[in-house]
């Protein structure tokens, strides 16, 4: 069979995989919620959930630096990347070896198709399309439950020294956006660095999100960040459902309604 990922790549198997190799955590842990994780060989050590799927199978590496003497131990029929997640250079390394399915996600109707695509090709469609239809319940949901909630304007932290936030086209502003929240550094792109001056500069900024991930902040940065801006309500948020486009949709949608 051949299969299109989201890149238009084209990738050929002959057989439903059965030796696996996640470099995505969100997308390890879509696997396990599809039924798979008899299937997985390899992760990366930072693919946490379920919290025993590190010490139960092989760990190959990073999401940006890999092992490739394991990989090929491990004698995969596929692996799984992103575009984002993971380099180009060991995309292009590992294709030249194994069938790698390759996600680029930037929405939620992406993050879908991409289960719906690990359905067709690990044969459980079944399990896809019911995790598909729960998700988009809860979207529906939520949406009317954020229609008629006032536009708060917002910053996103990712990281400090230096100081770092989520712009745009990143998953992370389409779900600051669902929210009905506004990113104040939405016409940036990507994840731009800010000085402390640009961000005295902003003007009603109503809030700052401190993400739990890629760094972990934590309650002494709310102090440091009032520092800087001692008018503006600072919160922790859980940064895995912001970023994370797989099951973990299903439970974010609930998450989100504790921030209004």
């Amino acid at each position: 069979m051949v299969y299109i990922d989201q890149l238009g790549r084209k990738i050929e198997l002959w057989n439903v995989p059965q030796r696996i190799i996640s470099l995505v955590p969100s997308q390890t842990e879509l696997l396990v919620s599809l039924g798979l994780i008899d299937s997985i060989v390899g992760v990366t050590k930072f693919c946490v959930h379920p919290v025993s799927i590190r010490s139960q199978r092989i760990n190959v590496g990073g999401t940006k630096k890999v092992n490739f003497n394991k990989i090929k131990k491990l004698n995969p029929d596929i692996i799984l990347c992103n575009k984002e997640e993971n380099t180009k250079e060991i995309v292009e390394r590992l294709q030249s070896k194994y069938p790698v399915h390759v996600s680029d996600i930037y929405s939620v109707s992406e993050a879908l198709e991409m289960i719906k695509q690990y359905g067709a090709i690990f044969d459980k469609k079944i399990e896809a399309n019911r995790l598909i239809s729960n998700i988009k319940i809860q979207k529906v949901s939520f949406d009317n439950f954020v229609l008629n909630k006032s536009k708060k304007r917002v910053a996103y932290f990712i990281w400090r020294n230096p100081w770092m936030v989520a712009g745009k086209n990143t998953f992370v502003d389409y779900m600051l956006n669902l929210n009905g929240f506004v990113n104040v550094f939405g016409n940036e792109d990507r994840y731009p660095e800010i000085s402390e001056e640009k961000l005295n500069e902003i003007e009603n900024l109503d809030m700052i999100l401190l993400s739990s991930e890629p760094f972990p902040f934590s309650e002494k940065h709310i102090e440091e960040i009032k520092t800087i801006v001692p008018n503006t309500r600072v919160v922790l948020v859980d940064g895995e459902y912001f970023s994370w486009y797989g099951s973990r949709l299903i439970y974010a949608f609930s998450y989100f309604r504790t921030l209004h």
